[in-house]
């Protein structure tokens, strides 16, 4: 009897322990965002004042109208260029990447292990490093201050880090089923296209997500590139609401909000069709 009440006693003092951890977690967490979430909806007073500092009293959408409405900062415009940019660089970094990692593991030409470590090195080397010659090379193409600028760059980087996460991913599918497909008449391509491709679904999305939040997010590229206030992406663009010592936080915080919605959602009605296409075998009845 003691032995049963001091283990139903331990497995209490160990689920607590553990709801308390993931709680604090939790709150480590979540609390910036909240944070972020309710600056947003704040005017100035309240902000230097200590009025209230977890709930907006009242709530103003003064942080919002500068950036939507009175045209205080050309938000809008530094909006559209970072979604020009992501809606261009990720397509191009699933395909590339999708296609460099099939013909690496399936392939076996003469030099594919060299040229597979090259890309490793390339994904390697911090982007601070290369930001000086990548700088020259479009400067040469003429598209200093251009978004187009963005464009060719950011491919460089996340090319190289797609290819090695779908080069695991291809290599774990059963090449029988390309083998069979081949068999029946199906060409390299086809096999490509009509086996492979759809069992790289849930992989191509994770590389979708990443390249997206990655492009979307990235700063010191789009500094050292874009010198228009025209062309600036948001992360680029927001570093203007402060100026000298004086931070905009209504601004700055409403700035962050509008940033972090379109990332959320993709990831909210996508996170579920990667975890099915990861759970679902690529051959069907497989013992």
């Amino acid at each position: 009897m003691t032995v049963a009440m001091s283990r139903g006693t331990r497995k209490v003092v160990n689920g607590t322990f553990m709801g308390l951890l993931i709680a604090v977690v939790l709150l480590l967490i979540l609390f910036p965002f909240y944070w972020m979430v309710i600056t947003s909806f704040k005017d100035y007073d309240q902000i230097r004042s200590i009025r209230s500092p977890f709930i907006p009293d009242p709530f103003s959408l003064a942080g919002y109208a500068s950036l939507l409405v009175t045209g205080k900062h050309p938000f809008i415009a530094w909006y559209l260029n970072s979604a020009s940019v992501a809606l261009v660089v990720t397509p191009i970094t699933v395909i590339v990447s999708a296609l460099a990692a099939y013909a690496l593991i399936r392939l076996r030409f003469v030099g594919a292990g060299l040229l597979a470590s090259v890309i490793l090195i390339v994904y390697l080397v911090p982007g601070s490093l290369l930001f000086i010659p990548m700088y020259q090379v479009v400067k040469l193409f003429g598209l200093v201050g251009q978004i187009q600028a963005l464009w060719l760059v950011y491919p460089t980087f996340s090319i190289p880090f797609a290819t090695w996460l779908l080069m695991g991913y291809v290599q774990s599918l059963p090449e029988d089923l390309e083998q069979a497909a081949m068999i029946d008449g199906a060409s390299r391509l086809q096999t490509l296209l009509r086996v492979v491709v759809p069992l790289m679904a849930p992989a191509l999305l994770a590389v979708f997500l990443f390249s997206f939040t990655g492009v979307w997010n990235e700063y010191l590229y789009a500094f050292v590139l874009i010198n228009r206030e025209s062309q600036m992406t948001v992360p680029v663009g927001m570093t203007f609401m402060i100026i000298n010592d004086i931070f905009q936080w209504p601004d700055l915080m409403a700035g962050a909000v509008l940033i972090t919605v379109p990332v959320v959602i993709l990831f909210i009605y996508t996170q579920r069709y990667m975890v099915e296409g990861l759970t679902v075998g690529g051959v069907k009845g497989e013992v």
